[in-house]
């Protein structure tokens, strides 16, 4: 998921924009579903803060490292032009230590609160992120994006294996929904920040493919996503609340991008949607989840 930054005042500021909050923030919502889905509720209060921090950490380590490993394409790119001055201002062996130093102590809370599989699963989105997709499938493939997924889609699981390690199959269900809703969704940013795009030479798919080609790809995975949400309803996982939120958040996303797609403009609003809607899912998720166990969060704060 990219993001515009406001401009950077010092190293603090700095230092909090190269981690990419907005990002980090939707990575520990979508680690927090991960953790209701499993826990079929809310499990105990401490458990949701120790993964969500170790969550919070590893994906700001990452971010960080992946504006360093980006910083000549930054430069290049408008959009991006506060990234690049804020790595400036922290300096580049800097933003590198305190990258390692987020990345070590999220590790160390999974290894020693978590389990290893949690610890596992964070390495896999941190050298998939950092290392396949910023240093070879952005630089090298329109499609870069699709398997270029996995990292924004890993935390879910991260949260579902902090409360079952051997993850079922409404944990798969929620990381493909991830997978497939990050294609569509990165596709609108890049078909309005085409240029900025061809610009740096990243080869990103309304560059390499056109954007009719584009297009019609933002539609056919859109378009996947309403039926594999209600998976969760058909497989009697959650209540029909839960799948009338779904009809409702899914049908407002496909008519604007049906929109944005049919007029070849709009970008910006159906990537804003795609983030809401996302959100909306999750959080559908988590409410339906938490009332019909009867394990809120008056519960989870009072009993555990």
């Amino acid at each position: 998921m990219e993001q515009l930054e406001s401009a950077p005042s010092n190293i603090v500021v700095s230092t909090v924009l190269l981690s990419k909050p907005g990002i980090i923030v939707s990575v520990a919502f979508t680690g927090f579903a991960g953790i209701v889905v499993a826990a079929k509720g809310l499990p105990s209060l401490s458990l949701i803060v120790l993964t969500i921090l170790a969550l919070l950490l590893s994906a700001a380590g990452s971010a960080i490292l992946n504006n360093v490993l980006d910083k000549q394409i930054d430069l290049l790119m408008n959009r991006l032009s506060k990234r690049a001055q804020a790595l400036e201002v922290v300096g580049e062996k800097t933003a590198v230590l305190i990258a390692s130093l987020f990345i070590l102590i999220s590790l160390f809370i999974s290894f020693y609160y978590l389990n290893y599989i949690v610890a596992l699963l964070i390495i896999a989105a941190i050298l998939s992120y950092t290392l396949l997709y910023t240093l070879y499938l952005k630089r090298s493939s329109p499609y870069g994006t699709i398997l270029g997924g996995l990292p924004g889609a890993l935390p879910v699981l991260i949260g579902y294996a902090a409360i079952q390690p051997n993850i079922a199959l409404d944990g798969y269900i929620l990381f493909a929904f991830m997978m497939l809703w990050q294609p569509p969704h990165f596709w609108a940013l890049a078909q309005k920040y085409k240029l900025d795009y061809k610009k740096a030479g990243v080869p990103v798919m309304p560059v390499a493919m056109g954007a009719k080609f584009t297009n019609i790809m933002i539609l056919i995975y859109s378009i996947s996503l309403l039926p594999l949400s209600l998976s969760f309803w058909f497989l009697g996982y959650t209540s029909a609340y839960f799948a009338i939120l779904a009809i409702i958040f899914g049908g407002y996303f496909e008519y604007v991008i049906i929109k944005s797609t049919m007029t070849n403009s709009g970008y910006g609003k159906a990537f804003a949607t795609s983030i809401f809607y996302m959100l909306g899912i999750m959080a559908a998720l988590i409410l339906d989840l938490s009332f019909n166990s009867g394990n809120t969060l008056v519960t989870a704060l009072s009993f555990h």
